[in-house]
């Protein structure tokens, strides 16, 4: 699977797309101001010096790599005649670091860092650029991600208050002490959580005692939206007497089922942007 985005690096679109949640930039893109094209990758992996960063590269972040191969491949590029393609690479030493895509965005395409490395090869200037637009790419992907995280849990708070008023109205008796009326808040609280993360939030932080905040704030997009569904759907089951043990199997089944609903729905989406 995989979802396309553009970068502009010198005049140059340079297409980046993910596959398996990660970034591979197209080294065919970036040949295109280049006089000689794509004729340059053949010629960057058929070198010595290339063939031994990648083959380290392999070795860090690939477990599958065939080592033994990349021993006889880095033997013969000594040879004059010693000619490597992409393909040819990939095929015989297992690597992940490159693909080759035919279609519509077909090419050759590399994990970021063969891909700076490739740009490095190319021009030192043309790196930085590329470097410097990339950069700029994942931030404005992180601040949209941090954006919509941020609608949700506000969202989430504002049903908060709604499911207090519920509890506040239908389930603190009067002449209570702070203390006891503080309890009730966070025992319901801790139903929804464990209606959804399956655990109370003093269970999470027993588990996570070098974490800062709380369970909800670690909670995905997801668990946020599920959460505030929850929120209002436990406030009208307290409005109507309905004891706690059983609004906990209703919210549980609640927040599986819409999870499934939203994870599902998401993998729809990701599937339209391709």
């Amino acid at each position: 699977m995989a979802r396309n985005k553009k970068i502009n690096v010198k005049g140059s679109e340079i297409t980046v797309i993910v596959q398996n949640e990660t970034d591979f930039i197209s080294l065919t893109d970036m040949t295109i101001g280049f006089k000689e094209g794509s004729g340059l990758i053949g010629k960057w992996v058929t070198n010595k010096n290339t063939l031994e960063y990648l083959g380290t590269w392999e070795k860090i972040n690939n477990p599958y790599f065939n080592y033994p191969e990349f021993g006889v491949i880095k033997q013969d590029s000594g040879v004059n005649r010693f000619i490597m393609s992409v393909g040819q690479w990939i095929e015989r030493t297992k690597a992940i670091g490159m693909i080759v895509k035919a279609g519509r965005y077909g090419g050759t395409y590399a994990y970021k860092d063969i891909a700076f490395h490739f740009a490095m090869w190319l021009s030192p200037e043309f790196q930085i650029y590329l470097i410097k637009e990339f950069q700029r790419l994942k931030e404005d992907e992180n601040n949209r991600l941090k954006l919509e995280w941020n609608f949700q849990r506000t969202l989430a708070k504002v049903n908060y208050h709604i499911h207090t008023d519920a509890i506040k109205d239908n389930l603190i008796p009067e002449r209570l002490s702070k203390k006891q009326i503080s309890f009730i808040y966070a025992n319901e609280a801790d139903v929804l959580n464990l209606a959804l993360f399956g655990k109370t939030a003093k269970q999470w932080r027993k588990e996570n005692p070098n974490e800062k905040g709380n369970i909800r704030d670690y909670a995905t997009i997801e668990q946020l939206v599920v959460l505030s569904n929850m929120e209002s759907i436990n406030a009208m089951l307290i409005q109507q007497d309905v004891p706690q043990p059983e609004r906990l199997t209703q919210l549980n089944q609640l927040a599986i089922t819409q999870m499934k609903s939203l994870l599902k729905y998401n993998n729809r989406i990701k599937k339209l942007k391709q």
